[in-house]
């Protein structure tokens, strides 16, 4: 679409605001506008996605919460304005040129994510019936996994040249299989805890949590942006996604990971019952045992080197996981230590 278009297109759109566009720089589903009354980024939203959004933007505002990027209400008073099938809304175009390395934004991020979560937080009535079928859904689900992997290494081990995937795998396998009993165990830890609780603790999850999905203004201050994925849930949902891209890297001590959780907790802290739940979806090795259920239903001709690889770098982010919920663990189990020689004393 040339210029000219592009202004055209979005006159109808920005007419509802009193604003007539000069320029239009296209981003994909954001629109940067130069225009009389200075620039802006108008993006686009599907109408299903919309109604959710609005209300949970709407939501924090009303709380107090303002570290989302602003939305501006049209004249009419609506947070979006519908044309030709698509929602659109409007926000100043922030320039982030508050340069930071990940170390120092990161517990930025983490702190307005806390204080999002505090915000919203609510406690929900679940019967313990649906607790129950939650519980015997997921111990189903680590049981067929247990299954898979024990299967897959007693087929291997029957072969006199394993493949050099099956090798490997045979080598991962006993931590692969710690990595799930220790998800296991935590999990049947967090039922036993809570299966006679008629409550559980939600809160407004981000949807989309990521460093680039958080934006500086020109005063250093840090904004949420893209909320459209915004849903009540609980806040392990917003955490696992972004730790899990975190610790896809070469081998290491991710210390700066956990410096950045227990970040987060010094504003919103887990309850016991909901770090249990944490280490236990965080520690489940899902990417390992996906990578070996890919390898097992694929047909030959595989290509062997390009499996192998993956295995290996899944292999990685179990065991960059594992450093970080062993310390974890480590942490808490000090702490409790700590408060309960505290209590003697006292």
């Amino acid at each position: 679409m040339s210029d000219k278009n592009q202004v055209a297109a979005v006159v109808p759109i920005l007419k509802e605001y009193q604003i007539e566009p000069n320029f239009v720089e296209d981003y994909g589903s954001i629109l940067k506008i130069y225009s009389n009354k200075g620039t802006f980024a108008l993006k686009k939203i599907p109408p299903v996605v919309g109604t959710d959004f609005i209300r949970h933007v709407h939501l924090l505002y009303q709380k107090g919460y303002n570290r989302i990027v602003p939305i501006y209400p049209a004249l009419d008073g609506r947070y979006a304005v519908l044309y030709e099938n698509q929602l659109y809304y409007l926000m100043p175009w922030l320039v982030n040129d508050h340069k930071e390395d990940r170390e120092h934004k990161n517990p930025q991020l983490f702190r307005e994510l806390a204080r999002l979560h505090t915000l919203s937080a609510k406690e929900i009535k679940v019967s313990n019936e649906e607790r129950q079928e939650h519980y015997e859904k997921t111990i189903q689900q680590y049981e067929k996994h247990q299954e898979f992997l024990d299967g897959f290494i007693e087929e291997c081990e029957k072969k006199t040249y394993m493949s050099p995937f099956e090798l490997l795998y045979c080598l991962y396998y006993t931590e692969i299989r710690q990595a799930l009993t220790f998800s296991k165990t935590k999990f049947e830890e967090w039922y036993e805890n809570t299966k006679d609780s008629e409550k559980a603790r939600m809160v407004i999850n981000h949807g989309k949590l990521s460093s680039e999905h958080f934006l500086y203004d020109d005063r250093g201050y840090g904004y949420f942006i893209n909320f459209e994925s915004a849903r009540y849930g609980s806040p392990i949902h917003d955490l696992l996604p972004y730790l899990s891209r975190t610790l896809n890297t070469n081998p290491k001590r991710n210390d700066e990971t956990i410096e950045w959780i227990q970040h987060y907790f010094k504003y919103f802290p887990f309850k016991p019952d909901e770090k249990l739940l944490f280490y236990s979806y965080l520690s489940y090795p899902i990417p390992m045992i996906q990578g070996v259920e890919k390898y097992y239903r694929k047909k030959r001709p595989r290509n062997e080197l390009k499996l192998v690889r993956q295995l290996q770098k899944r292999y990685w982010h179990l065991k960059n996981t594992e450093y970080v919920v062993m310390r974890m663990t480590e942490i808490d189990s000090q702490q409790q230590a700590k408060e309960g020689a505290q209590q003697q004393s006292s």
